[in-house]
């Protein structure tokens, strides 16, 4: 299977310098090729295609041999495949009828990550095998660059990419043939019903705690954006605030992205087969429509609220920990069953009747029916449960 593994980079001020080149003249090739083709299809009815564009390189790279000409020629190929799949992503929105989106230029900031598509080829991974204490990794035009590795880099290295974050770089490897964990079959299962209260109830009543990582940062968040919009655009002190915003968000989305880790892996130890929710996050979290009244003006459609909620729920990072959960579960050999969330919290997980008011508050619930009473997110999680393995059992029959 395949698996990414990230370590921060340690690179010297000069290394530093070099990778912020790289960045900046990788996001100069994305724009002209962009470029290009926006030029050829408004002038000359021209569709440009990635392998035009490729072969220009090598004129590209003659012609400007201290800018371009330094860099990896692979990676300015995967620079172009990135453009292309941006262009193959728009048409395909358009076919399907959705919100088209066509590519736009990347303006600085707004181009972080180059790509080496193949350890070897401009790039090398552990490329000082003999040293006693530290690993590195070698970059075309940048050089022998520190790596703080933390843990073991399992399977075979593929592609080696640089991303940059605020003021921190960071590898990225993309490994094949990464062995499975082995995990002891347990034989249990669970339903796990995603909530905002509590990240994440199981069917057995655990309740996984919601961090609210974005709100516990939310103090010093604000200042750091007050004291933005009070700097002069293009300003010294201006980039430096930026870099703090910058720092703060990082921040809560590695504390996020640790949580979301912690949890999941903590499920996959448990559970041999789990069933969740199958949630539209970005449907969910999408604003509240308008509500014309007729007259030139609007009726109240709740949009403040739906604001606080759509806050709650991305902060709690439903999305990233589902993502999660399903690479775990894959590495592991757990099975992992997403079934669909209607009326989960209104049925009655003990005679099966639905009604609006069996839901109580946020954590009642009593069935109108039988009288059965329990925390609604575990009879929310033991209804997903059911499903589930219904689900896999039909599957099995067919």
């Amino acid at each position: 299977m395949r698996r990414s593994f990230e370590f921060l980079l340690r690179p010297t001020r000069k290394q530093a310098a070099a990778l912020t080149a790289c960045m900046e003249e990788h996001r100069e090739l994305y724009n002209a090729a962009l470029e290009h083709r926006r030029i050829a299809c408004r002038k000359a009815g021209v569709t440009v295609r990635y392998g035009d564009q490729s072969a220009d390189l090598k004129h590209i790279r003659a012609g400007d041999p201290d800018g371009q000409g330094r860099w990896s020629f692979s990676s300015q190929q995967a620079t172009l495949r990135r453009l292309d799949k941006a262009f193959k992503a728009f048409f395909a929105r358009l076919r399907a009828g959705r919100t088209s989106g066509f590519p736009r230029f990347k303006g600085r900031g707004r181009f972080d990550t180059v790509e080496w598509p193949k350890d070897g080829d401009g790039c090398r991974w552990d490329s000082q095998p003999g040293h006693p204490t530290a690993t590195f990794v070698r970059l075309q035009g940048i050089g022998h660059v520190r790596v703080h590795q933390h843990r073991r880099v399992l399977g075979t290295v593929k592609t080696i990419s640089v991303k940059r974050e605020g003021s921190r770089w960071f590898v990225v490897l993309s490994c094949d043939d990464v062995p499975a964990a082995a995990f002891t079959a347990t034989g249990t299962v669970a339903g796990i019903d995603m909530g905002v209260a509590s990240l994440a109830t199981t069917s057995d009543g655990d309740h996984i705690g919601n961090q609210r990582h974005l709100a516990a940062s939310a103090d010093r968040l604000a200042a750091a954006q007050r004291d933005l919009t009070r700097k002069k655009r293009g300003s010294n002190r201006r980039r430096k605030a930026v870099t703090r915003v910058a720092a703060l968000h990082a921040k809560v989305r590695r504390q996020r992205l640790d949580s979301a880790h912690k949890a999941a892996l903590a499920l996959v130890r448990d559970y041999g087969v789990i069933a969740h929710e199958a949630l539209n996050v970005a449907g969910m979290t999408r604003r509240a429509a308008p509500r014309p009244d007729g007259e030139g003006g609007y009726l109240p459609n709740g949009a403040a609220a739906k604001s606080g909620l759509n806050r709650s729920i991305l902060d709690a990072g439903w999305g990233v920990f589902l993502t999660i959960l399903a690479h775990k579960a894959e590495s592991a050999g757990r099975e992992l069953i997403a079934v669909s969330p209607a009326n989960t919290s209104r049925t009655c997980s003990r005679c099966g009747h639905c009604a609006r008011e069996n839901r109580l508050t946020q954590a009642g619930f009593r069935c109108t029916a039988c009288g059965h009473e329990a925390h609604a997110d575990v009879n929310a999680a033991i209804n997903i449960l059911r499903a589930g393995l219904a689900l896999r059992d039909a599957a099995q029959a067919a």
